[in-house]
């Protein structure tokens, strides 16, 4: 048994000799051969003198093969030997199975994994990738080889590759995509979710906040405003592609990495904080905090003179009341009280909702029920997302409790409450420091939760404060859930919290429940609706086919009639016209005509034979058989008289002394 020292020596040796990168797949084949070096070798790479089939029965005829360590340079040798003098093995040499080869090809925007065996030629790789890109081999140029370009019959065990290998598809002969697959690709970047990864460089903290791809660069900074509390205007980005030129770009099409992109946001300088700096230097007056230079840069913006913006540096080190007094625009009131708390608390801390308190229940409770379980059996569940039926968290802050500084850091902006309520609560917050704000609060609390809740509030003492109300839309109220104190702890508040969860959830299946029969109900009555709906039309549709066919009746039976009235009046008139029939007996010579209907009646007459032809023919109408419909033969010989000249005499066509003549329809 060969010592580790020995193994990595000829672990060497092998490597060197069959070019096999893998340190693995040679130490199994070393293994396989028991650590024989030549062994080894021969079962990778045969000599031409190794080992040799017999013609004879199947024997293993092995030939001398290549042995440093036995032969050494200056060893005689015998002239009765052979290069391919039979000797018997000293072992048995352990067949080699062939390798698997990785490779990726990369086609555009395309990347196909193939799985080979090292036996396999180059063509084969093509015949996959020809199926998998739809890209004829013949236009196919496969690139990304280590020793250059290669043929189709090229085995890939001959080009020595490791397992993993990477390579390119060019196609020169084939145009680039089309232009309506890129609008079918920004399409379906629509339809997508950007994850983008926020970093507010001044607090060094990430936000992970999803966003459609037809959301707007713009709708990005308003919601990274009401996390960081920095206005639109005072956001310096970095990171945005330099596409994204314009805030009315979508993100679809700003050339955001999918299915994530970093960003990083911080506070623009401005000049009156440069010039706020450099008057720190000089003077060595230290700011109290950054609102300072909020306050001077706003100032500066509103026409503030410098002697308006030092005296505000006194007032800047009071505290700033949480929401203005007798604030008439609730969502005015809640922008500053999340500025305010941001500013106090940092910027991890609940989503408060920004408007009136009907648009807080409007967000949290008028959706359909069915909504909240197609968002949990979703993949793409994000804190941002208000689009669900949620519970609705009101948070009461008061400044001059004892708890709210403890509640407000430890408890309200703990990292596990803030996802708990961001995912899945509403959370509206008013402040009732001020005497004015804590009377419209009530009567708001009057109005939407009865006068229970309302009193239970106003006898709530200040070292009470802060308050949490859980509230729970149902059908026809909305409910307090749990009403919690500020003296509590994390663990208390999050198993709170927890119960009104388990309490909603179990309300939102009775709901689900209730729309589903509330929703089947009204497909039933849809569904009959709809069949009435369309028997009413086939009924109508039928009806009206009817009257079409009796008015289509109607109109050929008045022009059949039309046109019998008017051959009957030419039949008359033909009737009149006639001359009177001549007697037998006369002066002029008579011929009389003896006529076959078709129905096989016969007409007779006497005419004068002086008489034209045309008389005939208007004596046949007159007695229904107009002559363009039918026309007049004789028999010997046989004639269409029709033919013959109306203006020529009876005697001239030789229908004299008598004929008999029959009608027959023209074609």
């Amino acid at each position: 048994m060969a010592s580790n020292m020995d193994r990595e020596m000829i672990l060497a040796d092998f490597q060197a000799c069959t070019g096999i990168e893998n340190i693995d797949e040679a130490i199994t084949l070393l293994e396989q051969n028991n650590w024989d070096l030549v062994a080894a070798i021969n079962g990778v790479i045969p000599q031409e003198n190794g080992i040799l089939q017999s013609e004879y029965g199947g024997e293993t005829i092995p030939g001398p093969a290549f042995n440093p360590a036995s032969h050494p340079a200056s060893a005689p040798t015998s002239s009765s030997s052979s290069a391919f003098r039979p000797v018997m093995p000293s072992r048995q040499i352990v067949e080699r199975q062939p390798r698997m080869l990785d490779f990726r090809v990369e086609y555009r925007d395309r990347n196909v994994d193939v799985v080979l065996e090292d036996t396999c030629t180059v063509g084969e790789i093509k015949q996959i990738l020809e199926n998998e890109l739809q890209i004829p081999v013949s236009k196919m140029l496969l690139k990304g080889w280590k020793t250059g370009d290669v043929e189709d019959s090229t085995v890939l065990k001959s080009l020595h590759l490791p397992k993993n290998n990477s390579l390119y598809v060019l196609t020169p002969d084939l145009p680039p995509p089309s232009s309506s697959s890129h609008a079918g690709a920004l399409q379906e970047s629509l339809n997508q979710n950007f994850m983008l990864i926020i970093t507010h460089r001044e607090v060094q903290r990430e936000y992970n906040l999803n966003f459609s791809g037809s959301s707007t660069i713009q709708e990005v900074k308003r919601n990274v405003y009401d996390l960081t509390s920095i206005p639109v205007r005072h956001q310096l980005w970095e990171g945005w592609p330099t596409s994204a030129t314009d805030d009315s770009m979508c993100l679809a099409e700003s050339g955001l990495s999918y299915p994530c992109h970093r960003l990083t946001v911080g506070r623009r300088s401005s000049p009156a904080q440069t010039r706020e700096q450099s008057e720190e230097q000089i003077t060595d007056v230290h700011m109290v905090s950054d609102s300072d230079g909020d306050d001077f840069e706003d100032a500066t913006e509103f026409g503030v003179d410098d002697g308006e913006v030092f005296g505000m540096a006194s007032s800047a080190l009071r505290k700033s009341p949480m929401m203005p007094e007798n604030a008439e625009n609730e969502g005015d009131a809640l922008l500053q009280f999340t500025a305010e708390f941001s500013s106090r608390y940092g910027d991890c801390h609940p989503v408060f909702f920004i408007g009136s308190l009907e648009a807080a229940f409007q967000e949290a409770f008028y959706v359909k029920a069915r909504d909240v379980h197609l968002l949990k059996s979703s993949s793409r569940l994000y804190t941002s997302s208000f689009n669900c039926r949620k519970l609705l968290a009101i948070y009461l802050h008061h400044d001059e409790s004892v708890l709210t500084n403890v509640f407000c850091s430890q408890m309200l902006c703990a990292e596990s409450i803030v996802s708990y309520l961001s995912q899945n609560f509403i959370t509206w917050a008013w402040d009732l420091t001020k005497d004015s704000n804590r009377a419209r609060f009530l009567t708001m609390c009057n109005r939407h939760f009865g006068s229970v809740v309302a009193q239970t509030i106003r006898t709530q003492k200040t070292d009470q404060f802060p308050l949490f109300l859980i509230i729970m839309g149902k059908r026809s109220s909305n409910e307090v859930l749990n009403v919690i104190q500020g003296n509590t702890t994390v663990d208390e508040l999050m198993m709170r919290l927890m119960a009104a969860m388990e309490i909603f959830t179990a309300q939102q299946q009775e709901d689900i429940k209730d729309e589903d029969e509330r929703e089947a109900r009204e497909n039933v009555k849809r569904e009959q609706d709809e069949a009435y709906r369309l028997s009413l039309e086939a009924d109508r549709a039928k009806r009206e086919a009817h009257e079409r066919e009796m008015a289509e009746q109607f109109r050929l039976e008045q022009i059949r009639k039309e046109q019998e009235e008017e051959r009957e009046a030419i039949r008359l008139s033909l009737e009149q016209a006639l001359p009177p029939e001549p007697k037998e007996e006369n002066a002029e010579p008579v011929s009389k005509l003896r006529i076959r209907t078709p129905s096989g009646e016969f007409l007779e007459r006497r005419f004068l034979a002086s008489n034209k032809l045309q008389i005939v023919f208007d004596f046949v109408a007159s007695k229904g058989f107009p002559w363009d419909e039918y026309k007049l033969l004789s028999t010997f010989p046989r004639r269409d008289v029709t033919q013959l000249d109306p203006n020529k005499s009876l005697l001239e066509v030789k229908l004299f002394p008598q004929e008999t003549l029959f009608l027959e329809a023209k074609e």
